[in-house]
């Protein structure tokens, strides 16, 4: 399936690139969200007049993000009080609504859906570092510090 993509996309391609995708990902994801258009005659015209304007909300999207990767870069690191075992396991765990919680009450602004923790919730008193997705370009790490109360 050929689809026109309204945005830029990780691994797919920048705004106005046709891409090949599976049928499933582009009628299920791509085209519901407003990602991505059918490639047809009709919308690849729609599409050249309209380029400017999703070009400048791309643009405006990005300058957010470095806005907002510059205030969790000031931040630097977060600490986090759990309840732990004697051997540092903590009862329960820390995932990513709680980091978003502790990253909000620092002055950060992110969603628990840019948080990305490969290997699940973190159960283990420590410093860890987490990755925090805020545009399809712009990755900032965060040290998070999970102490013992």
């Amino acid at each position: 399936m050929e689809v026109i993509l309204l945005e830029k996309i990780g691994k797919l391609g920048n705004i106005g690139d046709k891409a090949n995708v599976k049928a499933g990902f582009g009628r299920n994801y791509l085209i519901p969200h407003g990602k991505a258009v059918f490639a047809t005659e009709k919308n690849i015209a729609d599409f050249e007049l309209r380029r400017a304007d999703l070009e400048a909300k791309a643009a405006d999207k990005l300058s957010l993000a470095q806005g907002r990767a510059e205030t969790l870069k000031a931040i630097g690191t977060i600490t986090i009080s759990a309840i732990a075992g004697e051997e540092g396991k903590l009862f329960g765990s820390v995932g990513a609504r709680e980091l978003e919680d502790a990253i909000a009450a620092a002055g950060g602004d992110i969603t628990k859906n840019e948080i990305s923790l490969p290997e699940g919730a973190l159960r283990h008193v420590g410093e860890f570092t987490v990755d925090v997705q805020l545009h399809s370009d712009i990755t900032e790490t965060i040290t998070v510090v999970i102490e013992a109360e």
